[in-house]
């Protein structure tokens, strides 16, 4: 049985890749993530808050004396004694990259375009295989438009990928007026990959306390759809690989992430719930899947359900809208 797949022209064992998680944070989590059978790694995100924080304490601290003597450079703290969360996660990767044979994406989290596009060279130096592009923006300002918050990705992949010459990917929220649209325009700009999709965390209202609450709820598989339907949809209409996270916690959601034409599916959400021996069981019953219904690789099994080869692809747009509601029925004891 041939699992292998290529993802931003890295071949992998197979399709499950581990999304970016504090499971990456421990070196023996990480070996522990190779030995289940996973395919690659994206490690945690390094936030460009981390990045610029740091920017502008070393900057306050040698330029606040500069209008006295000479002999008071004395005063200036040690670079090292800085919290340099950066150079941290440039010693973490080349510590991963070390430690395991599978391939290791560096991962960015920001909006602007400023120190942490930059930073992206540091990645590829410390041994980085590829870096993914975390772009998590709330569009909350009603005098910019949508196409302004567009070309907001698209100036960070430009910058980024002059920058680097490894490949780099745009993990996306699905939030933009014409989804198909963007999707075609970074890849025209050069993404090797689109990630669909990202989960932005909503917070919540404590109301005897009046405060807000924010807290991280772990996906749930039905919110695979909506990557599902995206994947189906840009299947053979951008060149970029198609990455599906988002509600796979199952060997079902990887195989119909699979077929609606992810090149890899990321698991996130069921190995925090479950602990990485989840990676074998899927691994098992994709294998047992395949093997029953006579699919001798994962490339046989990619994109026969997408947009493109189904008899009736508006399915995955409006066709069966009237239809599915019309479908549902009410339970008496709910009726009027």
């Amino acid at each position: 049985m041939d699992l292998k797949t290529t993802y931003m022209g890295m071949e992998l064992k197979n399709p499950l890749v581990a999304s970016a998680s504090p499971l990456s944070r421990d070196l023996d989590s990480v070996k522990r993530l190779e030995d289940a059978g996973i395919a690659a790694i994206v490690l945690f995100s390094l936030f460009e808050e981390e990045i610029l924080h740091e920017q502008e304490s070393l900057h306050h601290y040698l330029t606040r004396e500069t209008d006295h003597y000479p002999e008071h450079l004395t005063f200036y703290p040690d670079v090292e004694d800085f919290h340099q969360q950066a150079d941290r996660y440039l010693e973490h990767i080349r510590r991963v990259k070390e430690s395991v044979t599978i391939p290791v994406i560096g991962s960015l989290n920001g909006i602007s375009d400023k120190g942490w596009s930059d930073f992206a060279g540091s990645i590829q130096q410390a041994g980085a295989d590829a870096i993914e592009l975390n772009v998590y923006y709330v569009a909350a300002d009603p005098v910019r438009s949508g196409s302004e918050i567009e070309q907001i990705y698209l100036r960070n992949l430009r910058t980024v990928k002059k920058t680097v010459s490894i490949p780099v990917a745009m993990k996306l929220s699905p939030f933009f007026s014409s989804m198909a649209h963007m999707a075609v325009q970074l890849d025209k700009a050069g993404a090797d990959a689109l990630v669909l999709f990202n989960r932005f965390y909503q917070p919540d209202i404590l109301p005897d306390t009046l405060e807000l609450s924010p807290s991280i709820v772990l996906s749930e598989p039905h919110e695979g759809r909506l990557p599902l339907r995206w994947i189906a949809i840009l299947h053979g209409n951008v060149r970029a690989s198609l990455a599906a996270t988002t509600g796979i916690h199952t060997a079902g959601d990887v195989i119909k992430m699979i077929m609606a034409g992810a090149d890899a599916t990321m698991l996130c959400s069921t190995l925090l719930k479950y602990g990485i021996g989840r990676i074998e069981q899927i691994m098992k019953n994709l294998l047992e899947w395949m093997e029953g219904r006579e699919y001798e690789s994962v490339e046989q099994m990619r994109g026969i359900m997408s947009h493109k080869r189904l008899e009736n692809p508006y399915a995955f747009i409006r066709a069966n809208y009237v239809k599915t509601l019309k479908a549902y029925r009410v339970k008496s004891s709910e009726a009027w």
